[in-house]
């Protein structure tokens, strides 16, 4: 079971759910917008926050936080990183990183399935495999703009790096939040 989600009943359950796809799709929203000066590129939060929901509410949760906030983008909301002055809506998911936004939702789905019952290790090599689903999709997108010889320098190697960090302080955050959850039961 999910670190964020006890057992109710159906009604009550089906409610938090809602509650925990909107929240989540908020806090993946506050992530992209939030710059931090970084090398050799400024990095958002937005990686941060996909992979803890993932990790932290499981699959169909984490799935359902990153679904909202592609359809919430999809309509016309500026809820990505850059938005609204690179654009909004389907214009923007259709251009160079719409890619990653698509491997998102795979990755977060798979790194809540991969994360389920597992420590601190666990959760990080569950996001790293949705990192790297994240990646795949992202960079065969970015093939259609970016010639095949720059495609690494455009889309991998400036944000590895930051996405790794974020990844493991995803991991830890989780653990600590568990740790919370005890003492207070």
């Amino acid at each position: 079971m999910a670190l964020l989600t006890p057992s109710l009943g159906r009604p009550a359950a089906l409610g938090r759910g809602l509650a925990l796809a909107l929240g989540g799709a908020a806090l993946i929203t506050l992530g992209a917008k939030i710059q931090i000066p970084f090398w050799p590129v400024p990095m958002t939060l937005h990686t941060l926050a996909v992979f803890f929901l993932a990790a932290a509410l499981g699959p169909r949760l984490g799935l359902a936080a990153m679904a909202t906030y592609l359809a919430a983008g999809a309509v016309g909301m500026p809820v990505f990183s850059g938005s609204p002055e690179r654009g909004i809506g389907l214009v923007y998911m259709a251009g160079p990183t719409g890619g990653y936004l698509a491997g998102y939702l795979l990755g977060a789905g798979l790194t809540g399935w991969l994360a389920e019952g597992r420590g601190v290790i666990g959760r990080f090599l569950a996001m790293l495999a949705g990192l790297t689903v994240v990646y795949a999709a992202g960079l065969a997108w970015l093939a259609h703009f970016v010639p095949a010889s720059s495609l690494l320098a455009a889309g991998f190697l400036p944000f590895i790096l930051g996405d790794l960090v974020k990844l493991a302080l995803a991991a830890g955050l989780i653990g600590a939040f568990a740790r919370l959850k005890g003492r207070w039961q």
